[in-house]
């Protein structure tokens, strides 16, 4: 998979290239200094990929992105500007990353591309998760109505379904997205979240106590004051996951 890494800094984008010379997949086919350099090049190389800095002399990261005509190469942004994460994610940006770039994080991020690729038809009965799971350590992006969030997944204490909605709780806020609490759980992991019960899933880092409950459940006690029934039949598996 042709790279084609655009920044201002070369220090910055030999940092990068160091960083990504963990990843045989990707091959670094170009650099750029600005957005003119960096249409030259995607011209030239035609890269599957960008790693896009935001603030650059002329454009920025955010027109040279919106002024792509489609199909647009996918786009990781490394900046050392956390304001613009809301914009990029609207833009339809694969991640965002701060500078200096985590290693863990730019790994998260170039699995979370391998992710969106097409990949085979599965097999009869085999599931697919078209982007992959979150792990605690990941920012997503929330939105509802003129509002939005780019919150640290392992910060969301609980979710609850709404029908065909769910409810997310950080922090003081509790926006409604628009996706079912299964398809929520199908990109959580599942040693973070736990299905208590048919309408709710809970992190298990926000954990404060636990007391015995009716017909064999538990009762949870998350810090900030929530209390979360896991059911009978999840109480079991949850003591079976949780023993020593």
């Amino acid at each position: 998979m042709k790279v084609l890494l655009v920044d201002d800094e070369r220090l910055a984008r030999s940092e990068l290239r160091r960083l990504l010379a963990s990843f045989p997949a990707l091959e670094v086919a170009g650099e750029a200094a600005n957005a003119k350099q960096a249409r030259e090049q995607m011209a030239a190389v035609r890269p599957d990929l960008l790693f896009l800095d935001v603030q650059m002399p002329g454009e920025t990261g955010m027109d040279l992105l919106e002024s792509l005509a489609p199909p647009a190469p996918h786009v990781i942004f490394t900046t050392a500007y956390d304001e613009f994460a809301v914009k990029a994610f609207e833009l339809n940006a694969l991640d965002y990353l701060l500078k200096p770039v985590d290693p863990a994080r730019l790994a998260a991020a170039v699995g979370r591309l391998g992710a969106r690729r097409p990949a085979p038809a599965p097999a009869e009965g085999a599931a697919a998760d078209a982007r992959g799971r979150l792990e605690a350590g990941d920012k997503v992006f929330v939105r509802e109505g003129d509002r939005c969030w780019f919150v640290e997944l392992g910060q969301i204490r609980l979710l609850e379904s709404e029908g065909n909605y769910t409810r997310v709780h950080f922090g003081e806020a509790q926006p409604q997205l628009f996706r079912s609490l299964n398809a929520m759980e199908e990109r959580l992991d599942p040693k973070v979240f736990f299905r208590a019960n048919r309408r709710q899933i809970i992190n298990l880092s926000w954990i404060s106590g636990i007391e015995p409950w009716f017909s064999g459940g538990l009762l949870v006690l998350l810090k900030g004051g929530a209390k979360v029934e896991i059911s009978r039949r999840q109480a079991q598996e949850f003591r079976d996951r949780m023993s020593l």
